[in-house]
């Protein structure tokens, strides 16, 4: 008989005080549901990963270590986002289990599709994403957003599955190499593309948020977006190579008829075109250079080599897991 994998869940967490009693225990049960099923192993664990919460969020996961036997946690010295919280929790786990499976904590992704992934694990596919099958809960204004954003990264470049978001198996092989991926700038749905390996989509409903206010606000969303689309590619900056070609032709164009209106002498009068011209060419060259500034702002964090985390406490090998 094959070996059974082990699974380690790995759920991030910033001040979640109202709705991680909620959803840890659906988490917790998911696990042992899955190994009633005989289809992960009993070392399986849910770690959650505080995010440098201001609230109790820390103390409720020592406890739940503390009391179940399936649960885990690790704290990051300070709040490092989402990503970097994430990332943590995977490369700190990657040597424990066989597989990896990343969920939020606010109960919207469907928990029972971690059925489908451990299958399609089992039938030999190193990366499985979990992927909306469709954004009926969703506002007309945040689906329109949403699917915007992932045309918009596919057309510059990044290889992003549409409408997937972190809720991904992966096995411990894809995280081994993963680690080898030292950049600071951190955009895990279209970096784990780039990996490679075997993969497919598992389809899900996604759900209202159990408890709790959204840690993902339109701000958020969009700086998001933006770190994405600067850390996967350089088109933004071919652009403005080319729009810049382009500006430059029509300008020479503009300095011909201006010689010839000139020894013709037909001089036009009139200042409020040129301010207007002036104008629009000034407000595109600043933004061009906060582009371009974006670029050189990442280039200037990535030759820091910062940590991208630090673990301040874990709860492995204490109370009930001993």
């Amino acid at each position: 008989m094959e070996k059974l994998p082990v699974l380690y869940i790995v759920i991030p967490c910033y001040n979640e005080q109202q709705v991680l009693p909620v959803t840890a225990p659906m988490f917790l049960q998911k696990l042992r549901d899955l190994m009633a099923a005989n289809l992960i192993a009993p070392g399986s664990r849910a770690v959650f990963v505080n995010d440098g919460s201001k609230d109790d969020t820390w103390p409720i996961i020592r406890d739940l270590a503390a009391k179940e036997e399936l649960a885990e946690g690790i704290c990051l010295s300070r709040n490092r986002g989402h990503q970097n919280a994430l990332l943590g929790g995977l490369l700190t786990v990657k040597d424990r289990c066989d597989i990896t499976i990343s969920i939020d904590c606010d109960g919207q992704d469907d928990i029972n599709a971690m059925d489908e992934m451990v299958k399609a694990y089992l039938d030999g596919c190193d990366v499985v994403y979990g992927v909306r099958s469709r954004r009926d809960t969703d506002t007309f204004f945040k689906r329109f957003t949403a699917e915007s954003f992932y045309k918009l990264m596919n057309w510059m470049g990044a290889q992003v599955v549409f409408n997937h978001a972190d809720y991904r198996l992966l096995s411990s092989r894809v995280l081994k190499e993963f680690a080898n991926f030292k950049e600071v700038n951190i955009f895990l749905r279209g970096m784990v593309p780039l990996v490679g390996f075997k993969s497919t989509s598992v389809y899900y409903e996604r759900a209202e948020r159990l408890a709790g206010e959204s840690h993902y606000p339109l701000k958020k969303m969009l700086a998001l977006a933006f770190d994405g689309i600067t850390s996967l590619s350089v088109k933004p900056i071919r652009l403005i190579t080319g729009f810049g070609i382009f500006v430059s032709c029509i300008s020479f164009i503009g300095v011909i008829w201006a010689v010839v209106a000139a020894l013709l002498g037909h001089t036009v009068a009139g200042w409020a075109s040129t301010i207007s011209i002036v104008c629009f060419m000034g407000g595109i060259q600043l933004l061009c250079l906060g582009v371009i500034g974006e670029y050189i702002g990442k280039i200037y964090m990535e030759t820091k080599a910062r940590p991208r985390y630090i673990i301040s406490e874990t709860t492995f090998g204490e109370g009930a897991h001993e």
